[in-house]
């Protein structure tokens, strides 16, 4: 049937010394790769700049042909410039893209990167009063910021004579004596 195993720690088929061989060489192996990498980029630059900008030919030109020499250099470095910027606005663009989508993935994911704080070592007496102090001023701030509210008592309408409310309301006599024309 079916044997059972005992599971305890697993020995190595390669010794120490020849894991640290191993990587020995692999670092030799890949530091060499580095080297030739760096020697193939910067060859890959040389042709580069040597097919898109030939080198320039000075001699016997005269002042007139080196002033538009120097017009047509000046026109084509706006024109870099020109790539150049836009190239700039794209990249910075999408990095926002990237940071913005990676902060959504977080957010689906529920896993937030936060921000570590540094601790602050405080006295015991610091932290105490530090305490009581923002205790005390909530309860201040929050009895302060209460609007007082007056309570306004109805004014009761007398029903009185209309003649003498008219009389009252007249004022100056000048308006119950236009009243009074009015008759």
């Amino acid at each position: 049937m079916y044997t059972i195993r005992p599971e305890g720690p697993k020995k190595n088929k390669i010794s120490a010394t020849r894991r640290l061989l191993l990587k020995g060489k692999l670092l030799k192996k890949a530091v060499a790769m580095l080297i030739a990498e760096k020697e193939q980029s910067k060859r890959d630059r040389e042709s580069t700049l040597n097919e898109s900008v030939p080198p320039l030919k000075l001699s016997g030109l005269s002042v007139q042909e080196l002033q538009e020499l120097c017009k047509e250099l000046h026109c084509k470095i706006g024109t870099v410039d020109e790539a150049r910027y836009d190239l700039e606005i794209k990249v910075s663009k999408n990095e926002k893209e990237i940071q913005m989508l990676t902060q959504k993935i977080g957010e689906i994911k529920g896993s937030m990167n936060r921000t570590k704080l540094k601790r602050v070592k405080k006295s015991a007496d610091a932290m105490l009063g530090a305490l009581t102090e923002s205790k005390m001023s909530s309860k201040a701030d929050f009895k302060a910021n209460l609007k007082t509210v007056k309570k306004e008592e109805e004014k009761k309408e007398e029903v009185t004579d209309w003649r003498k409310n008219v009389e009252a309301m007249s004022g100056m006599e000048g308006r119950k004596k236009l009243f009074n024309a009015g008759q």
